[in-house]
């Protein structure tokens, strides 16, 4: 037989193990992986020149923003950043406008994306108003639900332990993971409103608001609800030593829960965040080193399942409001995430095995996209193929993320990304993005 395409003069990560071998893929998927003279015949072949390829990694934490925050960034801008980042699947956060959260958003949705999508998309959506349609949000393809506790975001009243209850026995029974932001609302409200009567407009009274205590307080309320329920609970950006540390408490509780880290909250620290100001603010904030040097320990002892950029696209302006409370949180982390961690890689304190786990492996069992997540036969052909030794420095100006800002601007790395494949096809080649717009496959929960 003749198959599409021979990857050939490559080193790819099979099996846990670095291995020399050529790439065989047909129909957009893994037709082979073996040695060069046992491929079959090709219609093209490609020298990859001893380059390390990677199973296509997994961002579960993305807002690609489009429909009414277009302005911020588009599906096709969002997905260009993840391709030129190496991210060969995304999934997209419902905070939006409209908001997802009914079929009929999440549909929409779905529709404007396809059309636009560079990678691969899969969806979440918020809990909608009645409890009656959250079967009907998991059979459009929804690939989990998102749990915005700070702040009143989709139909579930947040204030409301029953009316959590209840949602989360549903989900449980239809097998369907909620992703949670985990800041206590009345903790930071009343904290905020202090600050905002004596006039604070300082970085220091932004983090004592979103203290430590506030993380701490919603992750407990999500433990109680997983055990009652046995709702699969992810938690999103773990930001805190304390938080990490009842999260780890439940999970040797035998709760069925998880969590990821963000790159920020593993490379800034509140130190940073005073230092830049508005450009830096995420929520939850970047932390003390006390922190930050937790999350490193989760990280490397296995507590920690996932990194996840949270790439939160604004404009600068929205990042450069006088008044603290009024900066639109979070920043780009599309482009930046891999080369980071490869950085890491070449300084030894991660692995190869480490970025491949928490961001392919992790990523595509928790959140059962089936067919990814490492390079076997049948799998699909979605590919991060890198160069390890190539230094760089971050420039945030060339982003094709349409936010052309980071707190990661001037950092030198070392490791970047130079292809992309997605089902096959390349997408990004040597910071080009070179494939058509609608290339990407639209994720449906199975």
């Amino acid at each position: 037989m003749t198959v599409d395409l021979i990857l050939n003069n490559t080193r790819a990560y099979v099996n846990k193990n670095i291995v020399e071998c050529s790439i065989a893929i047909e129909n957009g998927k893994i037709h082979k992986i073996g040695k060069e003279n046992s491929m079959p015949k090709a219609e093209e072949k490609i020298d990859l020149k001893n380059l390390l390829v990677l199973p296509g990694l997994i961002d579960v934490h993305v807002h690609l923003r489009d429909e009414g925050k277009a302005y911020k960034e588009d599906f096709y801008t969002g997905t260009a950043a993840a391709a030129a980042g190496g991210i060969t699947t995304v999934l997209d956060m419902p905070n939006n406008a409209p908001v997802t959260m009914s079929a009929e958003t999440l549909r929409r949705r779905m529709e404007v994306a396809e059309k636009k999508v560079l990678v691969n998309v899969g969806f979440y959506s918020e809990f909608p108003k009645r409890t009656d349609e959250i079967h009907a949000i998991v059979e459009e393809g929804a690939v989990a639900f998102k749990l915005f506790m700070m702040e009143q975001v989709g139909g579930l009243n947040i204030d409301d332990d029953n009316a959590l209850l209840n949602a989360f026995e549903i989900v449980s029974k239809l097998k369907t993971l909620v992703a949670v932001h985990a800041e206590d609302k009345e903790t930071i409200k009343k904290a905020e409103e202090k600050f905002k009567q004596s006039n604070r407009n300082d970085i220091e009274a932004f983090l004592k608001a979103h203290s430590e205590n506030a993380e701490w307080k919603a992750i407990k309320r999500l433990l109680n609800i997983a055990k009652q329920t046995h709702a699969p609970i992810h938690f999103c950006h773990v930001s805190t030593k304390r938080g990490l540390e009842a999260i780890i408490d439940g999970k040797n509780l035998g709760l069925p829960i998880t969590c990821e880290t963000t790159p920020h909250h593993m490379f800034l620290s509140a130190k940073d965040l005073k230092k830049i100001g508005g450009l830096t603010l995420t929520l939850p904030p970047v932390r003390d080193r006390k922190s930050v040097s937790a999350i490193w320990m989760g990280v490397k002892n296995g507590w920690i399942d996932i990194l996840a950029s949270d790439h939160a696209p604004h404009t600068l302006a929205e990042k450069q409001a006088k008044e603290v409370w009024n900066v639109k949180v979070g920043i780009p982390g599309l482009e930046t995430t891999l080369p980071l961690l490869l950085t890491e890689v070449n300084r030894k304190r991660l692995s190869i095995a480490d970025v491949v786990k928490l961001m392919a492996e992790k990523p595509a069992e928790i959140f059962k996209l089936k067919g990814r997540g490492v390079l076997e036969k049948g799998n699909m052909a979605d590919l991060t193929v890198i160069d390890l030794k190539r230094k760089h420095k971050i420039d945030a100006s060339k982003f094709y993320s349409k936010a052309k800002f980071s707190p990661f601007h001037g950092w030198k790395v070392e490791g970047k990304p130079v292809k992309t494949f997605v089902k096959g096809n390349l997408v990004m080649d040597e910071g080009e993005i070179v494939a058509k717009a609608g290339c990407g496959e639209i994720i449906r929960r199975e």
